[in-house]
């Protein structure tokens, strides 16, 4: 299948020649819940799908929300270093984020039902996510829009943008998501549990289309999730948060094969199976 292209005149950060995708260190804390990070760094590059691994609990969502320029709205801080493509995050105004947000950077959240308006048509959904960030008619993107639906496994028939999100089965509302985080060609998607909702066939028909759409489109991933298996299935390399820091990240073969931290060894002895396992 053909990737999308829609050729859009990026609004990306200004960045040093050759600096990482994505660089964080940075410690965050919610009222009455200091350290939920703890200098909790790590590094992505162009193009790579780097997974994000821990416990409920332990401060993976707030990566996601301090990257996004979000903590705030649920009443968390965060300090330190937040570098995209070279350009200092943090210092950036809400002005300047929201040129950044859901344009450079996408996220494609945990619960596709509760992400979408179920008052609003999928069609309606889709013109504001486009008209966000373009000033021009929704009309000129319509024909691209039905190859970016075709691209995620989305029927393209019209009637289909006529349906409100209640009418879709969770792995349709997930592909929904999917395609609106696509619609600008961001180079970081961040995927925060986009599986956990999902059934079994579903998680693996959604694994392979994230995967297939790295290879393709040349988008870095932030995969977030406590699903070893997906991580083992998707991702190049792998970060293990832990009381609020990253205590291990390599290449996910090698951090399954041999993994020092104690923390990691043992969320790797509770998987049903390791597929880098010596046998």
């Amino acid at each position: 299948m053909t990737p999308v292209a829609v050729d859009l005149p990026r609004v990306s950060p200004s960045g040093s020649a050759g600096a990482p995708l994505l660089y964080l260190s940075i410690s965050a804390d919610y009222p009455g819940r200091p350290g939920v990070l703890r200098n909790a760094t790590l590094e992505m590059a162009e193009g790579e799908i780097l997974g994000l691994v821990g416990p409920s609990g332990e401060g993976k969502s707030t990566v996601a929300l301090a990257v996004l320029g979000l903590l705030s709205m649920r009443g968390g801080k965060a300090r330190g270093d937040i570098r995209f493509r070279g350009a200092n995050l943090v210092a950036f105004s809400e002005r300047q984020m929201r040129r950044v947000r859901g344009r450079e950077i996408a996220l494609v959240p945990q619960s596709p039902i509760a992400a979408l308006n179920p008052a609003l048509r999928l069609a309606t959904q889709f013109r504001e996510a486009w008209s966000a960030h373009r000033p021009e008619p929704f009309r000129e993107f319509e024909p691209r829009l039905r190859e970016l639906l075709a691209n995620v496994s989305l029927p393209v028939d019209p009637s289909f943008l006529r349906l409100y999100p209640g009418e879709l089965s969770v792995g349709l509302a997930q592909r929904v998501l999917i395609a609106m985080a696509l619609i600008h060609r961001p180079a970081l998607v961040i995927a925060d549990e986009p599986t956990s909702a999902l059934d079994m066939i579903t998680q693996s028909e959604i694994l392979d289309l994230l995967k297939r759409l790295n290879q393709e489109l040349g988008m870095g991933m932030l995969y977030i999730s406590h699903d070893l298996v997906s991580i083992t299935a998707l991702c190049h390399r792998v970060a293990i948060l832990h009381e609020g820091q990253v205590v291990e990240c390599g290449p996910t073969e090698q951090i399954f094969r041999d993994a020092h931290h104690p923390y990691t060894q043992r969320l790797i002895a509770a998987m049903p199976s390791n597929p880098y396992q010596v046998r």
